[in-house]
């Protein structure tokens, strides 16, 4: 398992690929996380592209791993703008790829979310995962707390309106 690196707008360029590969790897497996498939690989990799504008303006930050075979997993901690929500992000997009799981690589990028988010004074994490999904054992036995289920929150990959699970957690 290789640490999480945190990306710059200019680093994303070269992580582009590997990211987009890894976002069509997880639709493909069937994870929630906003897509269809079929999912192209460019219109993945443009996808990650947009990300730039977020990752300069510094409301979003992206984390990475990877090993010999290119780029293992992701997260993305995105930034509650407004003055009424300035202690609070939410975590997005942790994806791990499937040849990369069961190793703690996920339980590693939640810890890395986690803690910058602290360390840059939010005191709430939210997150949205499809009920039942296997993030959900994560997210539980990493101390998030189950806020609620929405039914018909968000389509899975094929197209049909599941429910979400809503999780915080306070950081302290």
């Amino acid at each position: 398992m290789t640490t999480p690196v945190r990306l710059s707008a200019i680093d994303l360029v070269t992580y582009t690929p590997g990211l987009a590969a890894l976002l069509v790897d997880a639709v493909e497996d069937g994870a929630g996380v906003g897509f269809l498939t079929p999912l192209p690989i460019d219109a993945a990799a443009e996808w990650w592209a947009t990300q730039g504008t977020e990752i300069r303006s510094n409301r979003t930050v992206v984390w990475v791993t990877s090993d010999h075979e290119g780029v293992t997993g992701t997260i993305q901690l995105r930034f509650a703008g407004m003055p009424d929500s300035r202690h609070r992000a939410s975590v997005s997009k942790l994806l791990v790829h499937r040849r990369a799981r069961g190793n703690g690589l996920g339980r590693e990028l939640l810890s890395t979310a986690e803690q910058f988010a602290a360390a840059a004074g939010r005191s709430l994490l939210t997150l949205d995962t499809p009920t039942g999904s296997g993030a959900e054992h994560l997210y539980k036995s990493a101390g998030w707390i189950e806020s609620g289920a929405i039914p018909a929150y968000a389509a899975d990959p094929s197209g049909v309106l599941r429910s979400s699970t809503l999780f915080h957690k306070y950081l302290g």
